[in-house]
């Protein structure tokens, strides 16, 4: 389902990691003081790009980005280390912004397409769902791409979902909203074997975190 040695675990300063599947290769890079992913997704097909967050360190993403043709950019939601670098991403390459409109006043530039819950955006021949998840951020989404049976689930949680829980909210409402969306819209929709590509940190699976569902909504935080 992968290359062999990806691992997903990137260090500032570091290098990509990278990841080759049927129809998609997935490019991972860690930037920030806040430790922030960034993913480019290309379509093996036709050469086409898409960006999750353009975090930080415009240096770092132009290369990441190499002579990939970067037609989108995709914000997981309004907080300001993950768009950082958008201006610049932007300027440089023409790229559409995409991100969900409750977030998109928090963004440096206009967002060009607006995206709801369940809907689609696509990277060259591939496609990938829009999961809007409320609690983080009033408009915080996750992107899941469902490849081919050799490829399997794939999904771009931002700061909604990470290894050892969810996203950090501000009030028990916030927190409920959040809960509630990822048990019903990722780990009630998805396979165990989904792998998860968070916005900061080591990746995971669905698999690995389900067991702990009931001890999070316990915790609260």
């Amino acid at each position: 389902m992968s290359t062999p040695t990806y691992t997903g675990d990137v260090q500032v300063g570091g290098p990509a990691d990278v990841r080759e599947l049927p129809g998609l290769t997935i490019s991972k890079v860690a930037v920030s003081e806040m430790a922030n992913n960034a993913y480019l997704l290309r379509c093996t097909t036709t050469g086409e790009a898409l960006l999750v967050d353009a975090a930080a360190e415009p240096d770092v993403l132009r290369a990441l980005i190499g002579d990939a043709d970067l037609r989108t950019v995709v914000t997981t939601h309004g907080h300001w280390d993950h768009h950082r670098a958008l201006p610049d991403v932007v300027r440089e390459t023409g790229a559409a912004t995409v991100a969900h409109p409750e977030d998109a006043a928090a963004l440096p530039v206009p967002v060009q397409r607006p995206v709801e819950h369940g809907d689609p955006v696509t990277v060259g021949d591939q496609t990938l769902e829009v999961v809007h998840l409320r609690g983080h951020t009033p408009g915080s989404i996750a992107l899941v791409w469902r490849g081919p049976a050799d490829a399997g689930v794939h999904v771009f949680t931002g700061d909604s979902l990470f290894p050892g829980g969810v996203g950090r909210t501000w009030s028990a409402e916030d927190f409920a909203s959040l809960i509630d969306d990822v048990e019903q819209r990722l780990f009630g929709a998805l396979p165990d074997e989904t792998w998860v590509y968070p916005g900061h940190g080591k990746d995971t699976t669905i698999g690995a975190e389900r067991p702990h569902l009931a001890q999070w909504r316990a915790r609260g935080w």
